[in-house]
């Protein structure tokens, strides 16, 4: 079971926002607070990171679902 930053249970298809801002790797753009992530997949990820999904503007990635609120 995964949760996200303020407790509640995350499923697949779910959207969620971002709640803290970003870096992302390997590009000079930061994910901003607010974002919204659309039908994200949850995947026991490499370092931690536990959702997976397509992100407007990035392409897919992996996320913690500790910066993640459900939407």
């Amino acid at each position: 079971m995964i949760r996200d930053a303020v407790g509640n249970i995350l499923a697949d298809g779910d959207t969620v926002t971002i709640i803290k801002d970003m870096k992302v790797k390997g590009s000079s753009n930061t994910l901003k607070v607010g974002t919204r992530v659309r039908n994200i997949r949850l995947v026991p990820g490499p370092g931690g990171h536990d959702i997976e999904a397509k992100v407007d503007g990035f392409g897919p990635m992996y996320l913690k679902s500790s910066i993640t609120k459900k939407a």
